[in-house]
Formats: structure tokens, C-alpha cells, sequence
């Protein structure tokens, strides 16, 4: 008996994105959205099969439009990862220099987009009942606070807005999930420790001494959890947050 193909949905090609559009296509039907064509088009010469939009998100008729785009493209959605990143070009201020204009719109962007987002998938979920699965990026800096020795003399910062932010996601995950009980929705979340992007040798060596073997992931070190997520395996997991920081929040 022919089994059909799985279909998904990736909201951002990132670091993360951009391996798990790529690695989730070997097997199952991807589109991945995001507002950089460049990288779009990085990612169809990987796997011509892969579709795409490009497109902004900057309201709720934007996720609206993206999902009717999707569903144009695969016919149906299965699941959703959403590793969106937004943020103004004032993201990263040190804590004594936050200005409240920007800590409205930023917090608007990681913690308001993912809520809107989460309404208008689930609400596609139940309308064409379909049992689907919700994938949230969240981060240790959601579960521990900075280990602010790491950026010493480094001109890397924390910010607390992405504390807060993802912390306020792992939240989301289990608010949806118990609200959703019976609708046969799963709404987890994965916690990913540091990923490598070039950081200075005094972080990379620092960070790597409160982690038990690597310290700073790859994105592919990630997407075998987000993977197993969408998958029927994990059908009685809902609401949780599976951490893969490679032991630095022990």
C-alpha cells in the first residue's frame, strides 16, 4: 500500500530553517517561507523539489496569506515549524539603554507573531481536520538566564527581550496545547543550546566548558528532535519543550 507524503510548512530559512527544509524534503513535501530570495533560491539548487514564498510577515492577513499560498502549492499542510527571527534594527542594546519604543515593537515581534501564528494555523488545522503538528522555537536563554561570563570582553550581548521572549514561547506551547485538547493539534516546542556562527575563540572556549562534550551546536545537531516532532512517532507528546544544548542548562 502506497503511503502519501507528509507535508510542511517552514515559517523562516534560517540556520535552522534552511538544514531542516533540506533534510525534511529527502522524505516528505516542503515550502518554506521567508523574505530573502537569495537564500530561497540557495535552498531549490539544494532540492529543486522544495517550493518557496517569499514574503514579509507583518500582521495577521500576512500569516493568512502564507498559509493559502502553502496550501496552493502541497494541496494540504501537516505540519508547521515556526523559526521565524523578527526583530528592529535596535535588537541587542545593552539592558541600561532599551528604549520602550523598541521594546514594544520586539517583543511584539517574538512573542505577538507567534500567538497570531498559532491561531491561524490551528484554526486551518480544525477547519479541514486535519490532525496536525506545531513546532515552536524556544531556547535555553527561555529556561536559564545567561551565563554572562561567556560574553566577557566580547562585544556580544544577551538581550533580554530574547529571555523573555523565549520564555514567553515554551508558555505558548503548553497554553495551546491543553487549549486545544481534543482537536487533535500538537503544539511542542524545541530549547536549542548556542549554535556556532563564527563567535569569537574567547566565547566559543568559555561556552564549551559549561557544555559536556561539542558546546556550540550545528543547526543539523537540532533537527533530529524537530524532525521526530512531526512525525506520528511523537503523537502523545504535546506541550512540551525538548531541550538540545548538549548539557550547558545542567
Amino acid at each position: 500500500m502506497k503511503t502519501c507524503k507528509r507535508n510542511y510548512l517552514i515559517f523562516g530559512a534560517g540556520r535552522i530553517g534552511y538544514d531542516l527544509a533540506i533534510k525534511l524534503a529527502e522524505k516528505s513535501n516542503v515550502c518554506v517561507v521567508d523574505q530573502n530570495l537569495q537564500i530561497l533560491k540557495k535552498i531549490i539548487k539544494k532540492n529543486s523539489k522544495i517550493k518557496i514564498i517569499k514574503s514579509k510577515v507583518n500582521s495577521e492577513t500576512d500569516f493568512k496569506n502564507i498559509i493559502s499560498k502553502a496550501k496552493n502549492k502541497m494541496s494540504k499542510i501537516h505540519g508547521v515549524v515556526y523559526a521565524l527571527y523578527p526583530k528592529n534594527k535596535s535588537w541587542g542594546e545593552a539592558f541600561q539603554n532599551i528604549k520602550e519604543k523598541d521594546l514594544k515593537e520586539n517583543l511584539f515581534y517574538q512573542v505577538g507573531f507567534p500567538i497570531l501564528f498559532s491561531k491561524i494555523i490551528s484554526n486551518y488545522f480544525i477547519k479541514n481536520k486535519i490532525d496536525g503538528k506545531v513546532v515552536l522555537i524556544s531556547s535555553i536563554q527561555g529556561i536559564n538566564s545567561p551565563k554572562f561570563e561567556h560574553y566577557k570582553n566580547t562585544t556580544m550581548i544577551s538581550p533580554i527581550e530574547y529571555s523573555a521572549a523565549k520564555a514567553a514561547i515554551i508558555m505558548i506551547t503548553r497554553y495551546l496545547a491543553s487549549y486545544f485538547k481534543g482537536k487533535s493539534i500538537n503544539f511542542n516546542c524545541v530549547s536549542p543550546g548556542g549554535i556556532f556562527d563564527n563567535q569569537p575563540r574567547k566565547f566559543v572556549e568559555r561556552y564549551k566548558k559549561d557544555c559536556l562534550s561539542k558546546g556550540l551546536l550545528d543547526a543539523k545537531d537540532i533537527l533530529g528532535s524537530i524532525i521526530f516532532l512531526l512525525s506520528d512517532s511523537s503523537k502523545f507528546i504535546n506541550g512540551q519543550n525538548i531541550i538540545i544544548d548538549d548539557g550547558w542548562s545542567l
